[in-house]
């Protein structure tokens, strides 16, 4: 895998996790409710709920690669027309973040658990890391080596932003309910998602 690969990789994801989701949401209220205390157990949470849906799609992802360089070129050009979807309803979102302060007791353990469902159990999540992580896949490079770099990379982000989401959260409430700020997200990350979709697209074209 070449440093220039990765490096897309890394700030196509940094992006994507900044983006509001159901994780951030649930990220963010319980920030809103309970304060700063829930951002190490939450990110911790999201981490691993990360890790479980994105080992699942790429050994997924690995089966088809071994099985057929046609299937796997066609499940490229799926993900990148999923993508432009997946781009153009983010753009057309509204500006409103619906998360409503969670002010019920809960313990570190159980506020991580519930993290970890919310993020692993989403049938988006894997849905979308299909379509997402074969844009950077080296079909000729081995797979397990970029599955590790890829997974470290992207858990490390993940990490960083829920921590970072909790944080802001519990210590500048305004900014995470501005419909301007969250609005801005949207189409950033909408016309980033269309314009990878897009680039794919003519990749393949190109070729």
């Amino acid at each position: 895998m070449s440093f220039e690969n990765w490096a897309a990789f890394a700030a196509a994801s940094s992006i994507l996790l900044v983006i509001p989701g159901p994780t951030i949401l649930l990220v963010v209220s319980y920030a809103l409710g309970q304060g700063w205390r829930t951002a190490l157990p939450m990110a911790v949470g999201v981490a691993l709920g990360d890790f479980t849906a994105m080992t699942l799609s790429m050994l997924g992802i690995g089966a088809l690669l071994a099985a057929s360089a046609t299937v796997f070129t066609m499940l490229k050009v799926i993900g990148a027309g999923y993508l432009i979807y997946l781009g153009i309803k983010l753009f057309r979102a509204g500006g409103a973040l619906k998360a409503e302060p969670r002010t019920d007791a809960v313990s570190a353990a159980k506020m991580m658990a519930h993290a970890w469902l919310v993020t692993a159990l989403n049938p988006k999540s894997i849905t979308f890391f299909v379509a997402f992580l074969p844009q950077f896949l080296d079909r000729h490079a081995d797979f397990w080596s970029q599955m590790l770099i890829f997974e470290t990379t992207f858990l490390t982000l993940a990490f960083a932003n829920a921590f970072g989401y909790a944080l802001i959260a519990s210590r500048a409430r305004a900014i995470v309910r501005n419909p301007k700020a969250i609005r801005i997200f949207n189409r950033t990350g909408g016309t980033l998602l269309v314009g990878a979709g897009i680039a794919t697209v003519a990749m393949r074209s190109a070729n």
